[in-house]
């Protein structure tokens, strides 16, 4: 009779630090978008909102200053975009190679190296993608310089990848073998079963996968502040210079003034990243649950 009290106290105690632990987290990031509102709102005080959203130039130390985050959003959505169409079907591909296709043993010694590589220091890797991947853009598109939209994609979704292949890889791991065995007994192919039975099996896993490797892709400031060049122009093709929102706020928050317009315009620039970042999490969760069901 004491145990079962004792362990009832117990799995109470457990439940509300569990309860508890979740709502502190819910409260921080609620107490964060209001900090970044809070400071974002005041530069609307002197700035036009749609000179901030639509404007083309952003030129915050001239003589009008202007703030136009415009280029800044598409060099993100432009470098992104890129990232995610290299990395998804080579990440996902790597993933269905180490579960469904590689020797065990082979797969057991893939998997943790490339784990690994997301162990690696983002601005080690800038470092890396300045010496080999911007020279090779360079020469092959016989460009004046290698510091291009590109350039910060590949590096992108070579960070990207790691965490999709874990995280897919995962996600296969949980689908069940019968419906492997069903599908060979029906007289389907590896290939078949593969393509038509485990990837729809584990698509709510894999989306999950995805998402995770957009966030990282969408958050990252060294590497891409390394390799793309930084001109905060409105982005026309995959092969010019571009600056993203991540790579503006670290380079120039040290170097404003605080409690100026351009203090301002970079918290406004952060409130505009953790809502975009925040709707694309929304919408990945949607559609996981919609598959789900």
């Amino acid at each position: 009779m004491t145990q079962k009290i004792f362990k009832r106290i117990q799995e109470f105690i457990i439940e509300r630090i569990i309860l508890l632990s979740g709502a502190m987290m819910i409260i921080l990031v609620a107490l964060i978008f209001a900090f970044l509102i809070k400071d974002s709102a005041s530069l609307f005080r002197t700035i036009n909102f749609f000179d901030f959203f639509l404007g083309k130039n952003w030129y915050p130390i001239s003589d009008p200053a202007q703030f136009g985050i415009l280029p800044l959003f598409l060099g993100s959505l432009l470098i992104t975009l890129g990232a995610i169409v290299i990395s998804v079907p080579l990440g996902i591909a790597c993933a269905i190679y180490i579960k469904e296709v590689a020797p065990r043993a082979v797969g057991e010694v893939l998997k943790p190296i490339i784990e690994l590589l997301a162990a690696i220091p983002s601005v080690v890797l800038g470092f890396i993608g300045v010496i080999t991947i911007v020279p090779f853009v360079k020469n092959v598109f016989n460009l004046s310089t290698g510091l291009t939209a590109m350039t910060g994609s590949i590096m992108l979704a070579f960070m990207a990848i790691p965490a999709i292949v874990s995280l897919t890889e995962d996600a296969l791991n949980t689908v069940p073998s019968t419906l492997k065995e069903a599908s060979y007994a029906l007289g389907a192919t590896k290939w078949q079963t593969i393509v038509k039975v485990v990837v729809p099996a584990a698509s709510s896993g894999i989306i999950a996968a995805v998402m995770l490797g957009f966030g990282r892709i969408m958050g990252e400031t060294m590497a891409v502040m390394m390799v793309t060049g930084n001109a905060a122009v409105l982005p026309t093709s995959f092969l010019q210079p571009v600056r993203t929102m991540t790579a503006t706020i670290a380079a120039e928050m040290g170097d404003t003034v605080h409690y100026s317009d351009h203090y301002f315009a970079l918290f406004a620039i952060g409130a505009v990243l953790f809502t975009t970042t925040f709707i694309i999490n929304q919408v990945g969760d949607f559609l996981i649950r919609r598959i789900k069901k």
